[in-house]
């Protein structure tokens, strides 16, 4: 019976020894968003910032957008086309996008209008409002402004392996185009991102 008891105890101690073991504490530290970080080797926040802020300066300063200012006396209009993911991995382009936009028209310099991902529901508002807004507030059909340029670009990358290390490079371009003519009036290219990454070889 003594050893019955003993027996039970140890169970019990070893079970609980097995479920406190199995337990694993997240941990969570808040950074500055310049933080440098770099778990995968993959595309981050990292490459984003630094591509973003080089390309960006670029087009913004573009002579493209200040001979149309000089020559038309008014802004040029701008929409955002397809900017591809041509990489091997997973990358959100539209990020990217984004950090163009908001540069470009806090530049002062261009006009934006809806892309076309986004005025789908724009329209469909504004076919509603014939029928359900008042004649004062509903706002015309076919009255949209045309975009002079739009703006495009991809993500491209290169890997080159032996054994356990790699390494990947990354080029991203982004190109101005004069929607009438099909011009290019501005291209840019970042090929700063590349990275050398060595893997733990597993032992069986």
């Amino acid at each position: 019976m003594k050893e019955r008891k003993i027996f039970n105890l140890l169970l019990v101690l070893t079970l609980v020894m097995v479920a406190v073991t199995g337990c694993k504490s997240t941990k969570v530290e808040r950074v500055s968003v310049d933080t440098v970080t770099d778990l995968s080797g993959y595309w981050n926040d990292t490459d984003v910032r630094i591509v973003a802020e080089s390309l960006i300066a670029d087009c913004v300063n573009a002579p493209a957008i200040t001979n149309y200012i000089r020559s038309n006396n008014k802004l040029p209009v701008v929409i955002v086309g397809n900017f591809r993911n041509d990489s091997d991995e997973h990358i959100d382009t539209s990020i990217l996008t984004k950090k163009f936009e908001a540069a470009l028209i806090n530049s002062g310099k261009v006009d934006f209008v809806a892309s076309s991902s986004e005025r789908g529901e724009i329209r469909q508002e504004r076919e509603e409002q014939q029928t359900w807004a008042s004649e004062e507030t509903a706002k015309r059909l076919a009255n949209e402004t045309g975009a002079d340029f739009m703006l495009i670009g991809s993500v491209k990358t290169m890997v080159d392996q032996l054994d356990a290390t790699s390494t990947r490079t990354y080029w991203v371009y982004a190109e101005l185009i004069d929607i009438e003519t099909n011009r290019k009036l501005w291209l840019g290219e970042n090929s700063e991102i590349k990275k050398v990454i060595t893997r733990s070889k597993v032992r069986m």
